[in-house]
């Protein structure tokens, strides 16, 4: 008779999991690398997944949520069919791209009574937005490399919207006159959502960090951002 699998553990795993993808990338990952972190035996991992493909779209799946997943009904977990990851990972960006709203109406408008106010709220809407999901950009852009496929989705469908939106509004508001004339729209563009992302995201997993002030972090980087881009 299996050994049943204990649900207060299920947690435990899906975090250790998640570390130790993040730190070793998906290729790398190996089943007991998972149970030492966790502190068990590799037995114990099989009693709730089949496999590291299965670990791995689970731990994608918790990660594309607000709330801890349930315990699954069928343990352990079968090896799930091609393309269900990548569903995962879908799922991920379009939790992302639909916290960028404030940039969507920007780009709708034609007339801003006041450029840094709306700046503002972009950046800091993009920042609130990515440090949310940290966890989940992180694994997914740790482990991209590893899956073609994912790649391809993280990258097209994450990072190049946001950035194509981005472009769009520097561009817009600098045709009226708003913003300093930059000799690249596109970098400059890119600097901005570098900047939002190093610091609301891959900080986290600074392998020296330097201790700060949550807050403190986003109001710089709002204030480097306005002075970068307004005119003086």
């Amino acid at each position: 008779m299996a050994r049943p699998a204990p649900e207060e553990r299920f947690q435990d795993l899906i975090d250790a999991a998640t570390r130790v993808f993040i730190s070793q990338g998906y290729r790398r990952t190996q089943m007991a690398d998972v149970a030492e972190a966790m502190g068990v035996a590799k037995g114990t991992i099989y009693l709730y997944v089949e496999s590291k493909e299965a670990l791995f779209e689970l731990v994608i799946r918790a990660a594309s949520v607000e709330e801890r997943l349930p315990l699954p009904a069928v343990l352990p977990v079968p090896t799930p069919r091609p393309g269900t990851a990548l569903a995962a990972v879908k799922s991920v960006l379009v939790s992302a791209s639909g916290g960028m709203p404030a940039l969507v109406a920007a780009l709708g408008r034609r007339r801003v009574s006041d450029v840094r106010v709306e700046i503002e709220v972009i950046v800091r809407e993009l920042y609130t937005m990515l440090s949310r999901r940290r966890v989940g950009i992180k694994l997914v852009d740790r482990c991209a490399h590893d899956h073609p496929e994912l790649a391809a989705t993280w990258y097209g469908g994450g990072r190049e919207t946001a950035l194509g939106l981005l472009i769009k509004y520097l561009e817009a508001r600098r045709r009226t006159g708003r913003l300093r004339v930059f000799p690249d729209t596109a970098v400059a563009a890119r600097i901005m959502l570098e900047t939002v992302v190093f610091w609301a995201v891959h900080r986290h997993w600074d392998p020296a960090p330097q201790p700060m002030d949550e807050r403190a972090a986003e109001d710089t980087v709002v204030a480097f951002v306005l002075g970068a881009a307004l005119k003086e």
